[in-house]
């Protein structure tokens, strides 16, 4: 099986100008993938009191700067669009990139931006739901002439999308942890399943449910790609670990716990060993999320260092 090596760069804390110079390098560098993130504040939340540019927007530029990465975003929350325009914009992001872009859908956590955003935050159960539906819609407005569907939260009328994607079949990826709804969502309507911060034994049990919900919707387990986010908090030293802990701590408080059990808080060698482990327990697609400042020399090593010794070992 083989393994993709991405980089998920959060679009926060940086100049534009910055951002684009990092992910035409990444680009250059020949990671297999790159994608940002679907936020109005900062992630973690500070009440909007740092620099964030909006997604879609950053991703047209991200789709016209780089040529051999595969693109996308994890995930859009579909709370913050019409799905019928989401799938508009996924092809046309898929023109732009010539035919790399593969849409994100998720059911959304950011209540503090949704909120000052005059957006509605209803329940988990409801947002999943709402998910299920734009998933529906969306495969449909990607592979159809023409959409219907009359849901609770979304609607359609003979909507047509034109032109269509560049792929004949534009990946769907479904992110979230949900044991009991999400996985069986993502059974029934995904190509990929996303996963964020979650340590290798925890990856590998919801690996093992969402096989369960494969099998229960006749569904082949394989056809499912997987994939893991990891926070990059790589460190050359254990003076420099010690440091990214307490960043850690600082940004999330109560969550630091959950994000430290997913994140390469590591030296070199023993990310190698940790990202070999994902893949071992089932992990298609490996990211590291990227959130500024971080340092250059890390990025290098990783870069340099850890996803070659990667990839020889997951051939």
């Amino acid at each position: 099986m083989s393994l993709a090596l991405g980089v998920h760069v959060g679009q926060q804390n940086l100049t534009m100008l910055a951002m684009r110079k990092l992910w035409k390098d990444l680009d250059e560098a020949r990671v297999d993938w790159i994608s940002a993130w679907d936020h109005f504040y900062e992630a973690p939340p500070a009440n909007g009191t740092q620099d964030h540019f909006e997604a879609l927007t950053t991703l047209g530029a991200l789709a016209a700067d780089t040529q051999y990465a595969r693109i996308g975003c994890l995930v859009f929350y579909v709370g913050y669009r019409n799905p019928a325009s989401l799938a508009k914009a996924a092809a046309t992001l898929d023109h732009i990139s010539s035919g790399r872009f593969e849409l994100g859908l998720g059911a959304g956590w950011h209540e503090q931006e949704a909120r000052a955003y005059g957006y509605d935050f209803p329940p988990i159960g409801t947002r999943l739901d709402m998910l299920e539906e734009a998933a529906i819609i969306i495969r449909q407005m990607l592979s159809k002439d023409r959409t219907n569907f009359s849901g609770q939260h979304f609607s359609a009328i003979d909507a047509a999308n034109q032109p269509a994607p560049l792929q004949p079949k534009m990946p769907i990826w479904i992110g979230g942890l949900g044991e009991k709804k999400t996985l069986r969502i993502v059974a029934q309507q995904a190509d990929g399943w996303n996963a964020a911060y979650i340590s290798p034994e925890k990856f590998d049990h919801l690996n093992q449910i969402l096989n369960q919900w494969c099998s229960k919707s006749n569904r082949d387990p394989s056809s499912i790609k997987r994939s893991v986010n990891l926070s990059f908090n790589l460190a050359l030293t254990d003076k420099d670990i010690l440091r990214e802990k307490d960043r850690i701590k600082k940004q999330w408080g109560p969550g630091a716990d959950r994000i430290i059990s997913g994140a390469l808080l590591c030296k070199p060698e023993a990310a190698i060993e940790k990202l070999l482990e994902y893949h071992h327990r089932g992990a298609d697609m490996i990211n590291i999320a990227i959130r500024a400042p971080y340092h250059e020399e890390t990025l290098r090593a990783y870069l340099d260092v850890v996803i070659p010794a990667v990839r020889a070992a997951a051939l």
